[in-house]
């Protein structure tokens, strides 16, 4: 006899879900049943997130029968606390504490700069430099565990070019910039320079060269933004050889 919760919602990781009729997260101990007789059937969930949002069905099966699949279950919806970015005045931005949930009247809203607190403040907002580089959460005082994920600038901006190795002309080639943000990039920009001329642009997370050439040989390196900042990665040098 087996006893199976079922999922209705966004899955992330869809294949293993209709194989095998897991939670997400029961992979790293986050999931547990508890079907100990004669306590019900339940399901606990710990460290919720946003995508456990979903509708969730109870089944109960023996090898010739099956019960409770089609009856509508309980609906689960996880909020929490979010940092929005805006511009404001000229040189600076404003970061607004906000949530869904419904707080105590007067709530407190505490700030974090690289993870030390800096302001504690029945206001929402906090004002920092358009040029500022640092990291910034909120949290609510009372509410133990709800705090924003971390905004920041672009990091760890890279380029990587498939296939790699020697890139012969004719081939076909395929840069890539690649960022850590939150929020997530806007926009990438792609700087190159062929033959010693100047700087160019071209805009996208991708370039794609179908069939590359010889004049596409020079240096190429790309910049992404957010709301929080601009990063640039480091310069590649393209040598595109003659067949």
């Amino acid at each position: 006899m087996t006893q199976q919760m079922v999922r209705y919602g966004p899955i992330p990781n869809s294949d293993q879900w209709e194989d095998e009729h897991r939670p997400p997260g029961q992979e790293d101990g986050s999931v547990s049943f508890n079907h100990e007789e004669p306590i019900p059937f339940t399901l606990r969930i710990s460290g919720l997130r946003e995508e456990d949002s979903a509708e969730y069905r109870f089944t109960f099966k023996t090898h010739n029968f099956e019960w409770g699949h089609s009856f509508p279950g309980p609906t689960l919806t996880v909020t929490g606390l979010q940092v929005k970015v805006t511009p404001a005045a000229e040189g600076q931005k404003t970061l607004t504490c906000s949530t869904t949930c419904t707080l105590t009247d007067n709530p407190t809203y505490s700030w974090y700069k690289n993870g030390h607190n800096v302001q504690d403040n029945p206001s929402p907002m906090y004002s920092i430099s358009s040029e500022d580089e640092d990291s910034y959460y909120c949290a609510v005082k009372g509410h133990n565990g709800l705090s924003s994920p971390a905004v920041y600038k672009p990091k760890n901006t890279s380029v990587s070019v498939r296939p790699s190795g020697e890139i012969v002309e004719g081939s076909s080639v395929t840069l890539t910039c690649s960022s850590d943000a939150n929020p997530p990039v806007q926009s990438y920009t792609w700087w190159y320079k062929k033959n010693g001329g100047g700087y160019q642009s071209m805009t996208g997370p991708q370039q794609v060269f179908n069939q590359i050439q010889s004049s596409d040989s020079g240096e190429y390196y790309c910049e992404a933004q957010n709301e929080m900042g601009t990063d640039r990665s480091r310069t590649i040098n393209m040598d595109v050889k003659c067949e």
